[in-house]
């Protein structure tokens, strides 16, 4: 923590207030003891030599029978104070000591004087001699006729004054010094659990609500505090959790929205750069028709086959791009049943047979084990078609012959299909390329060879809904495709009995 910190820290500012508190008590103290306890000193004597006057004079009315000089001996000794008495003659009828006849003879020359106190026939009066010698003198008659001095030092009250204040100074400074560590002590109990709540409360600022304050048995304002935050800290991170959702939820809602926007586009653009080439050539041969360019039976048959042909052609991509689209989009509901791909892989062959034998291809498939999927057969079915449409395109002589080859292998809770037929390597920059709708590496787009160029992304899209792995491998003599199937429950319960 730097000074600065600590100098702004509640246990910085306890520690003071105590300090200072002791310090202004410890003051005041010593100003009330300059100030009050002379004048109440004064008071107090003042008050006792009126007492012990009176007293005198009861000794000499004769009510009670008294010890007279015994008595008088216990007032002086008890209260510190000279006591002299004169007769009408003002001869000494009892002294203390010479000073107090001393202090009479002064009394009545001394201008140092000061009248404090006067009733009946009692006078006391203020007598300062010199600067080290002051003294109170009470001065009465009494009712026999006798004159009563008493005197009483109050020089020493100056110096009980300043021993005192001595003392308090020490006391103070010893008060200052412990009141500062008890402040410590007390300071580090109460700014402990606020530095915590503090610290929980930076924590909450920062979105981390990780932190609790740790509740104890005692019932005070900062364990109530504590609760408080702890209580809003859940409700905070609640909250927070819950905007966060809404927030990522209101993105997703955002990103599909522009993701179907992005779609129209792209299949407006897509459908209009496809469709120029045949809406071309039906437009000419049926200009060709209207037109009877050809009067032959055996031309206008053909002109008319033309346009079946180009119509089909675009019925069938209009077709695969909606299907595409959906797929993309993933608003395409799956029908997942369990069936053997291995049955519907010769089916695939089957129905490849002609194609097969005019390009003289060679199918490899060897694999007369049921292999038991679970998958929409449907789009399987397309997956495995285009994989083999692309391999009968783009198979080429290696090793004087063109081959196929199918196979299959079981990776953990998938089985993978594997498609290569001989032929060219794929160029590395066009890996990824090929995955994408209309694409095709030849970029002169010969419609002789026929395809749509969807056949790779439609793969893409049926793999991506299913969150399966696929792709494509170069080889030194050909390329293979490949994708991962999900494997029916049935078929691993079937592996299991049999191991």
């Amino acid at each position: 923590m730097k000074v600065s910190e600590q100098f702004r820290s509640v246990k910085f500012k306890l520690f003071v207030t105590l300090c200072i508190s002791v310090f202004l008590i410890i003051f005041s103290l010593i100003i009330v003891n300059n100030v009050v306890l002379e004048s109440f000193y004064t008071y107090s004597k003042t008050t006792k030599a009126v007492e012990i006057c009176n007293k005198i004079n009861n000794f000499y009315n004769g009510i009670v029978s008294y010890d007279i000089k015994r008595e008088l001996e216990n007032q002086e000794k008890n209260n510190n104070l000279d006591i002299l008495i004169l007769d009408d003659d003002l001869d000494v009828i009892y002294c203390s000591n010479e000073e107090i006849i001393n202090a009479v003879n002064v009394f009545s020359y001394n201008a140092r004087t000061k009248i404090i106190y006067t009733k009946d026939n009692i006078v006391i009066t203020a007598v300062q001699e010199n600067r080290d010698n002051k003294y109170l003198l009470l001065s009465a008659r009494l009712d026999n006729n006798y004159s009563v001095y008493i005197k009483i030092q109050t020089g020493p009250i100056k110096e009980t004054v300043n021993v005192s204040n001595k003392l308090l100074i020490i006391i103070g400074t010893l008060m200052i010094l412990i009141s500062g560590m008890v402040s410590s002590v007390i300071a580090n109990k109460f700014a402990k659990p606020i530095l915590e709540l503090n610290k929980i409360t930076k924590g909450m600022a920062n979105l981390d609500f990780s932190q609790k304050y740790r509740i104890s048995d005692a019932e005070d304002e900062i364990n109530m505090l504590g609760r408080n935050i702890n209580e809003m800290s859940d409700k905070l991170e609640t909250t927070i959790k819950r905007l966060r959702l809404n927030n990522t939820k209101l993105e997703q809602n955002i990103e599909e929205r522009s993701k179907i926007d992005e779609m129209r586009k792209q299949f407006i653009s897509d459908v209009s750069h496809e469709l120029k080439t045949p809406i071309a050539l039906i437009q000419g041969y049926a200009e060709g028709l209207i037109e009877n360019v050809n009067s032959s039976e055996e031309s206008r048959k053909f002109y008319a086959e033309v346009i079946l042909d180009e119509s089909n052609k675009m019925d069938q991509m209009v077709k695969k791009l909606l299907e595409l689209m959906k797929l993309e989009y993933k608003e395409r509901q799956f029908n997942d049943t369990e069936f053997d791909l291995i049955e519907l892989i010769k089916e695939e062959l089957k129905r490849n047979t002609v194609v097969l034998e005019e390009n003289n291809i060679l199918v490899e498939f060897d694999n007369d084990k049921r292999q038991l999927v679970c998958a929409d057969q449907e789009y399987i079915e397309q997956v495995i078609n285009n994989y083999l449409s692309n391999a009968i395109k783009h198979v080429k002589v290696k090793d004087n012959k063109k081959k196929i080859i199918i196979r299959t292998e079981e990776i953990g809770d998938k089985i993978r299909l594997y498609i290569y037929n001989t032929g060219d390597k794929i160029p590395e920059e066009y890996i990824n390329k090929i995955w994408g709708r209309f694409y095709k590496l030849d970029s002169s787009r010969n419609r002789s060879e026929g395809g749509t160029g969807i056949g790779l992304a439609l793969v893409k899209a049926i793999m991506n809904n299913y969150n399966n792995e696929y792709g494509v491998k170069n080889y030194d003599n050909g390329v293979e495709f490949y994708c991962d199937i999900n494997k029916s429950k049935t078929m691993g319960a079937e592996n299991l009995s049999q191991l």
